[in-house]
C-alpha cells in the first residue's frame, strides 16, 4: 500500500508505514521489491533534487528531503543502509525520489509535495512512521543507530533571527559545482582581494575628500553600516558613503521596495524622453552630497573594504536587504545562493535601475549558471563605463 500517492498529510489521511510495510508472512519480500528499484546514484540523485527545488519553485508546493546516516564501525554502514533501502522503497509513494546522497554512506528521500498544514508539523509524522519501519525490520539496537534528519524546500525566513542561513543539506548540487570550479573561484578570490586592496590604496586621496565633504555638509557619521545578506543568507554590514540626513524612516524605502519586487507599475518613475527607472527619486531623505554620490556610484567605493575582507566580491549580484528578501518569491532567492555578492554585475552594466525586478533577478541568475573569471573581466571593463554614463542611476 505505502504512502498515499496523494500529498502526504495528517496520518489519519493515508494510513501508516508501519503497516503498509510488506511483511514476508504476507507473502511479500522485501528484497525483491529492492531489486525493483534501487537507489539512484549519488549525482543522479542531486540532480533530482535540484529539479525538485525548481519544481517546488514554479509550484509553491513544498516537499521534505529526509537523509539516513548510519553510525556503524567496520564498514558496515553501507549494509545496514542497503537494509533500510528494501524498507524506504516499499513504504514511499511512487512520486517520491530515493538515491544516494552520499555514495554509501547517506541515503535521501525526497517526499514532493507534502502538505505542510495540520497540527502535527509534517516532518514528525515521517520521524514516527519512518522510525517504527525501520526498528520492525532491522531491530531496535540497528535502528537506534540511525540517525534521521529532516530539510524543508521552501525554508521558513526568520527575518528577526540574525543567525539564519540557508540549508545547506538542500543544495548538494552547488557544493558539486563549487569542487569543479575550486581553482577558478581561487583565482576569483585572489583578484578581489588585490584588486580591492590596490582600488583602496589609489583611491585613498578621493575617499577623503569624499568623507570630509560629508562631515562638514550634514551631521553623522561618514559611513553607513547596513546589514544586507550575502552568500545562503549570511548576514554583514555593507559599508557605503553616508548620503542621506540621520533618523530617518525606512519605510518609504520598503514601501517602494514592496512595489517594485510585486511589479506594481505605478513605482516606475517614468518621462517621454527616457525608459521608466525603478528607483526612488527626489527622495526627500537624501542631502545634496548624496545625489552626486549616488549618481556617481561613489557612495558604493566602501564596499571595496568588505571586498577585502571576503564578505563580497567585486563581481556578483548585490547583496539585499533583510525586509527586501522577506518578501521575495521563492525562485528569486536563488540569487544569493550561488556566488558572493558583487560591488558590480551584470544588472549594473545592463540598465541598472531601468530594469524591472524579476528581470534584474533573472540576470543575476544568468551569471551565477555561466560564472567564468572571463566573465567577471567583462563585466569590470564594462563597469566604468556605465558609472560615468549615469544610465539608470539617481
Amino acid at each position: 500500500m505505502g504512502i498515499s500517492h496523494s500529498k502526504v498529510a495528517h496520518p489519519t489521511e493515508q494510513g501508516s508505514i508501519h503497516a503498509a510495510v510488506p511483511k514476508n508472512s504476507h507473502g511479500f519480500d522485501l528484497r525483491s521489491a529492492h531489486r525493483e528499484m534501487t537507489a539512484l546514484p549519488e549525482e543522479a540523485f542531486h540532480s533530482m533534487l535540484m529539479l525538485e527545488r525548481r519544481r517546488a519553485e514554479r509550484s509553491s508546493k513544498p516537499f521534505v528531503l529526509m537523509l539516513l546516516d548510519a553510525n556503524f564501525e567496520n564498514g558496515s554502514a553501507a549494509k545496514i543502509l542497503n537494509h533500510a533501502l528494501e524498507v524506504i522503497v516499499v513504504s514511499k509513494r511512487e512520486t517520491d525520489l530515493v538515491g544516494w546522497y552520499k555514495e554509501s554512506a547517506i541515503l535521501g528521500v525526497v517526499f514532493t509535495e507534502v502538505n505542510m498544514e495540520g497540527t502535527c508539523p509534517i516532518t514528525e509524522i515521517l520521524r514516527t512512521k519512518i522510525e517504527a519501519a525501520l526498528v520492525e525490520h532491522l531491530g531496535r539496537e540497528k535502528a537506534a543507530k540511525i540517525a534521521i534528519s529532516f530539510h524543508v524546500f521552501p525554508e521558513s525566513w526568520d527575518g528577526n533571527y540574525s543567525g539564519w542561513v540557508a540549508d545547506s543539506k538542500l543544495y548538494p548540487d552547488l557544493n558539486r559545482k563549487v569542487s569543479r570550479k575550486r581553482f577558478p573561484l581561487v583565482v576569483k578570490r585572489m583578484i578581489d582581494f588585490a584588486g580591492s586592496a590596490i582600488l583602496l590604496l589609489l583611491l585613498s586621496p578621493m575617499l577623503g575628500v569624499i568623507a570630509a565633504i560629508i562631515k562638514l555638509t550634514s551631521k553623522g557619521p561618514v559611513i553607513f553600516e547596513q546589514e544586507r545578506l550575502g552568500q545562503f543568507g549570511a548576514r554583514f554590514k555593507c559599508l557605503k558613503f553616508r548620503t542621506m540626513y540621520t533618523n530617518n524612516s525606512p519605510k518609504i524605502h520598503q514601501e517602494y521596495i514592496r512595489q517594485f519586487i510585486s511589479g506594481v507599475k505605478d513605482c516606475a518613475n517614468t518621462n517621454k524622453v527616457q525608459a521608466p527607472v525603478y528607483k526612488i527619486t527626489n527622495d526627500p531623505r537624501v542631502t545634496p552630497i548624496g545625489k552626486f554620490l549616488r549618481k556617481t556610484s561613489l557612495d558604493e567605493f566602501p564596499q571595496f573594504w568588505n571586498v577585502l575582507r571576503g564578505e563580497m566580491s567585486l563581481v556578483g549580484p548585490r547583496p539585499p536587504i533583510p525586509y527586501e528578501f522577506e518578501i521575495y518569491d521563492i525562485w528569486h532567492r536563488r540569487r544569493i545562493l550561488e556566488v558572493k555578492p558583487g560591488v558590480t554585475g551584470l544588472w549594473q552594466v545592463n540598465g541598472r535601475s531601468r530594469m524591472r525586478f524579476d528581470e534584474m533577478v533573472r540576470l543575476d541568475l544568468r551569471y551565477c549558471q555561466n560564472w567564468s573569471l572571463w566573465l567577471d573581466l567583462k563585466i569590470l571593463v564594462a563597469t566604468p563605463r556605465a558609472v560615468f554614463s549615469g544610465d539608470g542611476a539617481c
